[in-house]
């Protein structure tokens, strides 16, 4: 067989701050030969998601630092291309943590570590997506955490990002009334016509913590029951100000301080005010959900019940500056980067 060649993006440096292109070297290594066991994947699909700004630190979290000079991590979905283990041949559809690299040698054995998916009637980009790790931390947060009855409220920050979209969807069929937050009139737009948000928030208009709780206040006439955050920051004070007796909050991400700003609460007095129940968790720990969610997501997909919208760029080169995009609030859905 044809010696192939591989290009990957190495960690090399950590970032004080916005990643730049110095943080990162992008390499070519020739692929190895498959011992017993292995699959050789061509990725086709690169998910972007701003869990990766935390592992490139070298700090306490609740999965180890990105290692330095190493492949830096990343979901990925492709084709199998040569396999030396029964289960998988050359042609399957396979899900996996591949990496910011084009081809990846998986040792099948070892679980997690590759599944096959149906693209028979799901595009293979939806893997990374509402049938991707976003799709389930949504479900799992909102129904798991959040729990929502009908005729509660519950607001969503990046109401037109990857998880907060498929929440808003999610939040509507539970018969609650959802509330976003987004950047932008166009995602406000999206999140009301595509999403299931009956009002959306541009926080770009609400520079300030009354503003913003203002504008959430008039949205969220009967109180906040659930809040779904994202963000952080003042975002969430703005949430805490108007939050209901019993209020849940699931806490998925604090986009706010991922480059190292300090994110205080302005008021964590409310958390006793209010009996707050802050949950805040890590889908990949709770894969007793992930059977339950992978059905309900999937039909939810098949049948165009549930929307999703992507951002793709093109070229594995063109990673490191779609990730500091996706940092930065300019995607809309979910940031891949196309390989093939």
């Amino acid at each position: 067989m044809t010696t192939l060649v591989n290009r990957q993006f190495l960690l090399v440096s950590r970032p004080a701050g916005e990643p730049t292109d110095a943080n990162f070297r992008l390499v070519e290594t020739n692929v190895p030969e498959l011992a017993d066991g292995q699959v050789l994947v061509r990725h086709h699909y690169l998910s972007l998601d701003p869990y990766m700004r935390g592992r490139m630190n070298d700090a306490k979290s609740y999965a180890p630092p990105q290692p330095l000079n190493e492949v830096m991590v990343g979901g990925t979905v492709g084709v199998v291309v040569a396999s030396r283990h029964p289960a998988f041949a050359e042609g399957d559809r396979v899900a996996s943590m591949g990496g910011w690299q084009e081809y990846a040698v998986m040792d099948a054995a070892k679980p997690g570590q590759l599944r096959k998916i149906d693209t028979t009637r799901i595009p293979l980009s939806a893997y990374l997506g509402p049938l991707g790790i976003p799709g389930l931390t949504a479900w799992y947060g909102l129904l798991r955490i959040i729990k929502p009855v009908q005729g509660n409220t519950v607001v969503v920050s990046a109401a037109a990002g990857a998880v907060g979209s498929a929440v808003g969807q999610l939040v509507r069929r539970a018969g609650a009334r959802a509330v976003g937050i987004a950047g932008g009139a166009e995602k406000c737009r999206l999140a009301v016509e595509e999403f299931g948000f009956e009002r959306c928030i541009d926080y770009r208009e609400h520079r300030d913590l009354p503003s913003l709780s203002a504008a959430l206040a008039a949205a969220c006439p009967n109180g906040i029951d659930g809040d779904f955050e994202n963000v952080g920051g003042m975002i969430l004070d703005a949430v805490m100000i108007n939050a209901n007796a019993f209020s849940r909050v699931a806490v998925c991400g604090m986009i706010a301080g991922y480059n190292g700003e300090p994110i205080p609460m302005a008021a964590p007095q409310l958390i006793l005010t209010n009996r707050m129940t802050f949950e805040g968790f890590i889908i990949r720990e709770h894969p007793e959900a992930w059977a339950e969610a992978s059905a309900d997501l999937g039909a939810l997909v098949a049948s165009g019940a549930l929307k999703y919208r992507e951002t793709v760029a093109h070229g594995l080169e063109s990673a490191p500056e779609a990730f500091r995009g996706l940092l930065k609030g300019r995607n809309i859905g979910k940031q891949l980067v196309k390989l093939v």
